[in-house]
């Protein structure tokens, strides 16, 4: 009767233990908003450069093969590649917990109990064959294989994998996001490299020109047409432009190097053609729809599979508030001397057993990763949307910058136009004494500011097409 009490009594506390294993917070859940706009400024054209290769989009030869060389030898890309690979073996990880733990193992070992023991007053008396006595010291030698599962009543290792899955393939994104960011860096710079040739261009006729002048007004003053004060203004204005043609020099060479670093590669000089460049014209963007950011953009597609997996984990820490369910089992050979080893069935060992644990007392430290997974649930739902707002953002903006700088760089090339035919104005003037040299020089000074800027636009353009291909999500294919 007593142990049928103990049976009931230990019956009861597993069954309060279950119950009270089964309780857990609650959710705290919010459904990510996915809704953007339904068009840009009105339309509705569904075409987008965003699918275009970007070997189709970018036309230059020399640019495509600086963005080839950039694509296989960029560090940054190399670390991201490893994260993909560390992800990867994380699947596997979360795989094995799935699968029984199968082991193997042999031992021998020696063992000398006390005689004033229990164990040590049995032994001196209990003979295993007539006239023999167990053994003092005992020997132990064993071998077998053993196996230990963890059963997945509640779906945990199987979230645990299908998050780790999911962080896989945010990897993968994050891998396409910095592809296409780091082409459009590149086209950025190149861009910008061949800016900075044509400035310096400019800057070196604006030189020559001002020598030009400056040997002129020498000749005036001899001929006391002309003072000292505007010898030296004159030749202050040549040591000006002199001087920003090293600057320009310095810009050239960190632009190189910068996109050399882009290459993986030591400095060394860039290849560009820099013939035609005022005849460049910025690429023609489709942008399609704002709902195509979602399938486009690598990462919003990242910070959605991260949202998933952070969905995954809050599973997962919920599980472990419920009881665990874990089977041992183990079989082999078993005896105190190598030669009994053999002797079938007397030293054959097995073993099979389950295990129901639960959390009963101080879960404060799982209420706590509880709570956290649900805090970065939450985060990840915010970043979902922080994400594909910006998106939307800087397309919008890239739109208006493109609109925006077409309008400029006609204005500032009738501009240069203007000023280009009133230097010859001016010079003519000066000559016949009917202007002064202050006009000319400021002449010449408007001219060669409206130059520079008007290739400063033209590289704006430039790069304002390739960012709003980066920003639709064009460039990873």
């Amino acid at each position: 009767m007593f142990k049928i009490r103990i049976h009931h009594c230990i019956t009861a506390i597993g069954f309060c233990l279950a119950i009270a294993g089964c309780k857990a917070p609650a959710v705290m859940t919010r459904d990510e908003n996915k809704t953007v706009p339904v068009s840009y400024n009105d339309n509705s054209d569904t075409a987008n450069t965003a699918s275009l290769p970007w070997k189709s989009f970018f036309k230059d030869p020399v640019l495509v093969n600086l963005i080839d060389t950039a694509l296989k030898n960029n560090q940054e890309l190399m670390i991201t590649l490893q994260e993909i690979e560390i992800a990867r073996n994380d699947i596997r990880v979360r795989q094995g917990a799935l699968l029984p733990m199968v082991g193997a193992k042999a031992g021998a070992g020696v063992e000398k109990v006390g005689r004033y023991t229990s164990q040590g007053a049995g032994d001196a008396s209990t003979e295993i064959e007539p006239g023999k006595e167990m053994p003092d010291p005992l020997g132990d030698f064993n071998i077998g294989v053993f196996a230990n599962w963890e059963v997945d009543i509640w779906k945990k290792l199987r979230s645990s994998k299908q998050a780790a899955i999911d962080r896989f393939l945010s990897t993968v994104e994050g891998k396409n996001f910095v592809i296409t960011n780091l082409i459009a860096e590149v086209a950025n710079s190149y861009y910008e490299l061949v800016a900075l040739d044509n400035q310096l261009m400019i800057v070196k006729q604006n030189i020559e020109l001002q020598q030009n002048a400056l040997r002129v007004v020498k000749i005036q003053k001899e001929a006391s047409r002309a003072t000292e004060l505007a010898v030296q203004k004159f030749e202050a204005e040549v040591l000006k432009s002199q001087s920003m043609e090293f600057e320009i020099l310095q810009k050239i060479r960190e632009t190189e190097n910068r996109i050399n670093f882009l290459l993986g590669r030591y400095p060394q000089p860039i290849t560009r053609d820099q013939s035609n460049y005022a005849d460049l014209l910025p690429a023609t963007v489709s942008t399609g729809i704002p709902s195509q950011l979602l399938a486009n953009r690598p990462d919003i597609k990242q910070a959605e599979l991260d949202l998933a997996a952070a969905k995954l984990d809050v599973k997962v820490a919920r599980a472990e508030f419920y009881p665990r369910l874990e089977i041992s089992a183990g079989l082999g050979l078993q005896a105190f001397k190598p030669s009994y080893l053999v002797k079938m069935p007397e030293s054959i060992l097995y073993s099979l057993a389950g295990d129901l644990a639960a959390p009963l007392i101080n879960r404060n430290a799982i209420k706590a990763e509880y709570n956290s997974a649900n805090a970065k649930q939450l985060q990840a739902v915010y970043n979902y949307e922080r994400t594909i707002l910006n998106a939307y953002l800087e397309v919008t903006n890239q739109l208006s910058n493109i609109g925006n700088l077409e309008k400029s760089y006609g204005l500032k090339s009738k501009q240069v136009n203007a000023l280009t035919k009133s230097i010859d104005i001016a010079n003519d003037l000066f000559r016949n004494a009917r202007a002064d040299y202050l006009e000319v020089l400021m002449t010449q000074r408007d001219v060669l500011e409206a130059k520079l800027e008007l290739i400063e636009t033209k590289k704006q353009q430039l790069n304002a097409a390739v960012n709003v291909y980066r920003d639709l999500g064009g460039g990873w294919r």
